[in-house]
């Protein structure tokens, strides 16, 4: 029975320029899920998002449903071997990372003119020349009104840097001289700190991210520990 992951290829020097994809991608591969890739069709589903999977007929949405879908599949757990201490440490790095640290992430991607032309533009390259600005400016004045009513939106560049550089501080610090967040081998919240800290940390970008990154060289390592065992080749196909 078929099983396709559906999501981004590589994109701004990554394998995928979601770290939502990339950390769905990552567990099925720590699952023993065997997959095909495919360019997501977002009007296709419900939610409109991507990552989403089709299981032989059945879609599920979003990274956190993947993941409770194939660990129910397969009867493993990611985070087998992990105390209850741990578990709970690791349910609230994986929280801190993807609602705040990669929510930052965004904001340098969408909302500076200089990284919005050279990465995110490209995903409005299929709309129409006529109506392509009017697109362009819509979403990204959605984008806006969303990371302000979160509260992202309302700090100057310099105060996200700020918390930024303590998130990235904590998980260097809780992964310490580690292979991985929790010791020898990778738990379920590795996928999730390599999709956020590889996206944070692409020289693709001109962010001060990348250099609150390059300082911490536990975590330099990490991102390139997890790429050469789970992303050493591009296996998506490329957007149309």
């Amino acid at each position: 029975m078929t099983v396709t992951l559906y999501g981004w290829g590589g994109m701004f020097d990554l394998p995928s320029p979601s770290p939502y994809v990339a950390k769905a991608d990552m567990q099925m591969q720590m699952l023993g899920i065997e997959f095909d890739r495919a360019i997501a069709d977002l009007e296709s589903v419900g939610k409109h998002k991507a990552p989403y999977v089709n299981d032989g007929g059945q879609v599920i949405e979003d990274s956190t449903f993947i993941r409770r879908h194939f660990e129910g599949k397969t009867g493993r757990d990611l985070d087998a071997g992990l105390s209850p201490r741990q578990r709970a440490v690791a349910q609230a790095l994986g929280a801190m990372l993807e609602n705040r640290l990669a929510q930052i992430m965004a904001c340098e991607r969408w909302l500076i003119d200089t990284n919005f032309d050279s990465g995110p533009r490209q995903f409005f390259a299929g709309v129409p020349d006529a109506m392509r600005d009017a697109v362009v400016a819509q979403v990204r004045d959605d984008f806006r009104r969303t990371m302000h009513g979160a509260g992202f939106g309302r700090h100057s560049r310099a105060e996200l840097m700020q918390i930024a550089a303590a998130d990235i501080g904590a998980v260097a610090a809780l992964l310490g001289e580690q292979q991985w967040l929790f010791g020898d081998h990778p738990s379920a919240v590795d996928a999730v700190a390599y999709g956020v800290l590889a996206g944070s940390a692409t020289r693709f970008f001109e962010t001060e991210l990348v250099d609150l990154i390059e300082a911490q060289p536990n975590l330099t390592a990490f991102i390139a520990r997890a790429q050469q065992a789970y992303f050493p080749e591009d296996r998506w196909p490329r957007m149309s």
